[in-house]
Order: structure tokens, then sequence, then C-alpha cells
């Protein structure tokens, strides 16, 4: 797609003496770009710990699987978002929300003909229940090891991405934790 630029000569006074410039100028239509709608959305990584191994809730939309996510409406924090997409959307009312896990994806898409940007702000959240009851959004649920989610979300590049780092994370904070249980138990049976 071509410009049309147009030239036009004018003239200036500056301290008494005229200068003749060039200025370049861009007619009105061409210069509108198109307007885009913002959106924030909340979701999280939902996991269950069953024998040491992360198994992570993934739901089937029509055309891919990811995670819970929905719409964060005025005056919400993120937090209570999540938890009210994951009561509409799965069933579950447990989630025990990691504090230092938030990763952003930024995205553009087109929606009745309208360019949208959004934000999807996703969390790290634990449950305990392997109940799920999933809402008219969704086709299907799946609780999946790591490989397997992996397996499930690999059309979204950026949902792999997520799932890796929360992985990560999770295997960081227990790891840690068994090392501080273990440091306290041997600390005690040495008394």
């Amino acid at each position: 797609m071509g410009f049309i630029i147009i030239m036009k000569r004018i003239s200036l006074k500056f301290k008494g003496k005229e200068k003749k410039l060039t200025e370049f100028e861009v007619p009105e239509k061409i210069v509108q770009r198109e307007r885009t709608k913002w959106q924030l959305s909340c979701g999280a990584v939902i996991y269950h710990m069953d024998k040491g191994v992360p198994y992570y809730l993934l739901l089937k939309y029509p055309t891919y699987w990811g995670f819970v996510k929905g719409m964060v409406e005025p005056g919400e924090t993120e937090e209570q978002t999540l938890n009210r997409e994951t009561s509409e959307e799965a069933g579950i009312y447990d989630l025990q929300i990691f504090p230092h896990f938030r990763q952003v994806q930024r995205y553009f898409y087109r929606f009745e003909g309208k360019l949208i940007r959004k934000e999807a702000v996703y969390l790290l959240a634990k449950t305990e229940s392997w109940t799920v009851r999933i809402s008219h959004e969704h086709e299907n649920y799946r609780w999946c090891t790591i490989d397997e989610a992996i397996q499930l979300v690999k059309r979204i590049k950026a949902n792999v991405i997520l799932l890796r780092k929360a992985d990560d994370f999770i295997k960081h904070f227990y790891n840690k934790q068994s090392k501080m249980i273990t440091e306290f138990i041997n600390r005690d049976s040495i008394k």
C-alpha cells in the first residue's frame, strides 16, 4: 500500500527575515489508523499434586486446548477474576494462588471486524480437587502431566512457554520445601 505525500512550500518570518521551507503533508484520510480496543483478561495454570507429580488442568475450547481465563470486570483484582472464572468455567472453588508467579501474554486478534489488543495475565494456582464441572464454553477437560499438557497446547507456542515456566516454578518450590523439611527433621534428630 503506497502513501500519497503532498509537498507544499511555506514561508515563515523569523526575526524579521522571511524563510522558505518545504513541508511534507500526508492527507488526513491516509493517516487515520484503525482504532484498537484494549482487553484485559486473567487466567491461571491450575494444577493438582498427586504423589509428587503435578497434573495440569486444561480446558477444550472449540479450536484449541487452553487454561481457565476470562475478562477482568471493572473493580476486580486479578485474583478475584481468577477465582470467579475458575468457579464459572471449571466448578473449582479451592484455589491456592502462588503470589510470585505472574506471566503476561500480549497479542492482537480480530472480532466482528474490529482489531483487539489483548493482555492476558496468567497466575499459578493449586487445587486439592480433581472434580471439574465445565461450562458451556468448553467441550471437555483433562488433567495432564507436563508432557501430555505440552502436546495438547503445542498449537499455541506462548502456552507451551507458559506451561514450562509454571512447571519449573513448581519444581523449584517443592524442591525448596522438601529441603526445608529435611533440614528441620535432621536438626531435630541431632538433638
